[in-house]
């Protein structure tokens, strides 16, 4: 079913990271920093694909992202939604099931044999196709799912996530210049404003957080292995 209710954008952007803190997803620590895909260490670290778990938040969120997708890109923006795998197949099956299209899913690679297929699924030449994933940290992922997509004649200027880190320079301006539009519900700086107001995480934990959100280029160079 299409949500007919729009809250605001900063509502928007309060309630999904005040969730997120909620289930659990968000985990911070300063003294035993996390090791991120890249190798480089984080005091942060999030977990979306855990929302598929909570039946509760998890349709709040997706209605939430279907509101955001409709009313940045339009109504009848859309033909097919495609899901990244793995993390982003539930949540673009979620998405399609509640705009009424068609749901097909992005492999990163050709699954070797068979048909040797990226695409899964129904997706034909002229299709406008919105890729759902659960987060971007950078927004290089996205760019070889786009590439996939649009190998089949479809085109792909939309995709749109759970959780934007927000704090590495030049992502949405990489993404804008392969085209596509970014759209997303919360940044680390939503849950670190909405981390503030709980007693989740002590006062040291977060100033630490924030030094890194600020500069994460410097924070990690200082404390590489």
């Amino acid at each position: 079913m299409i949500p007919s209710s729009y809250p605001s954008k900063e509502q928007i952007a309060r309630l999904t990271a005040s969730m997120l803190l909620d289930i659990q997803a968000v985990h911070f620590n300063a003294e035993e920093p996390f090791t991120l895909a890249s190798g480089l260490p984080s005091p942060t670290y999030i977990d979306c694909r855990k929302l598929i778990s909570f039946p509760r938040i998890r349709s709040t969120l997706m209605d939430f992202m279907t509101c955001t997708v409709m009313r940045n890109a339009g109504l009848e923006a859309f033909d097919n939604i495609a899901g990244g795998e793995t993390a982003g197949i539930p949540f673009a099956a979620l998405v399609a099931e509640r705009m009424a299209l068609p749901m097909t899913y992005v492999r990163k690679k050709p699954k070797g044999y068979g048909r040797n297929a990226r695409i899964e699924g129904a997706m034909s030449e002229g299709q406008r196709v919105l890729l759902v994933e659960d987060l971007t940290t950078d927004g290089g992922s996205k760019l070889s799912f786009v590439d996939a997509i649009r190998e089949t004649g479809a085109s792909c200027a939309h995709t749109a996530v759970i959780f934007f880190y927000g704090i590495f320079d030049g992502t949405e301006e990489k993404l804008a210049e392969h085209g596509v539009t970014l759209h997303h519900l919360c940044t680390w700086w939503d849950v670190l404003e909405e981390a503030r107001t709980r007693a989740d995480f002590s006062t040291s934990t977060l100033d630490e957080v924030e030094a890194f959100l600020k500069a994460p280029r410097a924070w990690q160079d200082a404390r590489k292995a």
